[in-house]
């Protein structure tokens, strides 16, 4: 850099204007009259004043007063030096005018003398953990609305007492749902990485790509797993794994309202509530919902089936497999919900969990946007622990009272439903602070911690059923502390 630092336009004035030098007392042949008027004091907005010969009274002082502005920002004294050397002081003049011996202890006597004024930080511009409740509902909406499938398909999937205890039909059902659960949580994870590189053609190829071996990979799980009888079941399970893995494009690409216009067929579930409608009705609701989001899935894809989308340099592809890991534990936890007394029940717990991940996502970005707002205005690191600490109560209590609100919801609109007891709806709320914890650490890239943690809850509920409030209480306490530990340091926070 050969210019001078304070990179202004070119002008005939020099960027350090007038070098005062310094006011002898006694200054031979100065009248009397000069020294008086060089000792009154100058008017507040008036140019420093000066002997009748151009000597200042103070140099330094009127050098503090001009170069104040700059003084006040600097977090060092060196930045100073900087400056005055860049702008032609030599340390000859600076000891002959300021009687210091070099322009580094000229800078430490500004920088003592001025009062530090650092401006505040400007507030980054909205963006990814800015997004809107609105947005975030409708997520939540699509999450849900799937679910009325299984009352369209209620009648078509009715038969004899299954395997385990439970209805017939259920193991493929189950079966299906989670391998479509693993295997798009980690086709999401590779999406959304070539769209943080900014490459959105290749993060089409992967879910061009992905997607049609998800769905195959859930029909044949839901196939192989099948008992004879269970045909209906198998098939309605090929059809979800389809549904799952163009859902699973659609709202990775950010087409929210495309699949939601895609589920509308959906809505004619509403009136099987109460009256029995004919069987070819209900497949034909969802034959149509099943081919529209298809049909917008495969719109959306077709960048990605142009040549030199595949893209360079991407993310490894293991880097993914804990992201499929942590959908399979939260999966499992989320079916151990559904597990009630009744079918009533706990399809009431799951429909509450689904449509809480929508006001889930929107706290889990209200939390990221107020510890980067802390990371900027806050000045010691106990001050953010603490800060940081009271946001992810607020949030944590927040996403539980909404849990509680929708199962109460959930419970008063489906005709006969009973109402929750309280060891179940506490068993809700810490499977409810497991997924929101997990899906925070996830968020912050500890996705293996919230994996593991899971896993464990989600075997341990399977090995022994009573044991599901325990396992899922002690999930939440770790899930806790690791959360504690990790996002109250400041460098968590760092984007």
């Amino acid at each position: 850099m050969s210019g001078s630092l304070w990179l202004k336009p070119p002008s005939t004035e020099t960027p350090l204007p007038g070098i005062p030098r310094p006011r002898r007392e006694s200054a031979p042949g100065r009248p009397p009259g000069v020294q008086a008027a060089a000792a009154a004091p100058a008017a507040p907005g008036t140019p420093p004043h000066t002997a009748a010969d151009g000597l200042a009274d103070d140099p330094l002082g009127e050098l503090a007063e001009r170069l104040g502005g700059f003084v006040a920002v600097a977090v060092h004294p060196d930045e100073i030096a900087a400056v005055l050397e860049s702008d032609g002081m030599t340390d000859d003049h600076i000891r002959l005018t300021y009687g210091r011996a070099d322009s580094f202890a000229l800078a430490e006597d500004l920088y003592a003398r001025v009062e530090r004024r650092h401006p505040a930080p400007e507030a980054p511009p909205g963006g990814s953990w800015h997004t809107g409740l609105a947005g975030c509902l409708l997520r939540g909406l699509v999450f849900a609305l799937p679910g009325l499938a299984y009352v369209l398909a209620a009648p078509l999937l009715a038969g004899e007492q299954g395997r385990f205890g439970l209805p017939g039909g259920t193991v493929p059902l189950l079966a299906g749902a989670v391998t479509g659960w693993v295997w798009n949580q980690a086709l999401a994870h590779r999406a959304y990485t070539w769209l943080g590189l900014g490459d959105r053609p290749a993060a089409a190829r992967a879910l061009l790509l992905g997607a049609p071996a998800g769905a195959l990979a859930g029909a044949l799980v839901a196939l192989v797993a099948a008992a004879p009888g269970e045909t209906p079941a198998a098939l309605f399970a090929a059809g979800q794994s389809v549904y799952l893995a163009a859902a699973t494009v659609l709202l990775v690409l950010g087409r929210e309202r495309a699949l939601l216009c895609a589920l509308a067929p959906l809505a004619g579930a509403v009136p099987a509530f109460r009256w029995d409608l004919p069987d070819l009705l209900r497949a034909g609701l969802l034959l149509a919902a099943l081919t529209a989001s298809v049909a917008f899935a495969g719109l959306v894809l077709r960048p990605g089936a142009r040549r030199g989308a595949a893209g360079r340099g991407g993310p490894p592809r293991a880097a993914s497999l804990p992201y499929g890991l942590f959908g399979l534990g939260s999966g499992l936890l989320v079916l151990h919900a559904g597990i009630g007394d009744t079918l009533v029940s706990a399809a009431g717990a799951v429909i509450a969990l689904t449509l809480s991940m929508g006001p889930a996502e929107w706290l889990l970005h209200r939390f990221r946007g107020e510890s980067l707002t802390r990371l900027r205005t806050l000045a010691t690191a106990r001050e953010f622990r603490r800060a940081v600490t009271g946001t992810l109560v607020l949030c944590l209590g927040g996403y539980l009272a909404v849990l509680v609100a929708l199962t109460v919801a959930v419970t008063l609109a489906w005709p006969g439903a009973p109402w929750p007891t309280p060891a179940r709806l506490v068993t809700l709320l810490l499977i409810g602070t497991v997924l929101w914890l997990g899906l925070l650490l996830q968020a912050f890239g500890a996705v293996l911690s919230a994996a593991a943690v899971c896993l464990l809850a989600a075997a341990t509920q399977s090995l022994e059923p009573a044991a599901g409030p325990v396992a899922a209480g002690a999930a939440a306490a770790v899930l806790a502390v690791l959360t504690c530990v990790l996002l109250v340091r400041p460098t968590a926070h760092r984007v």
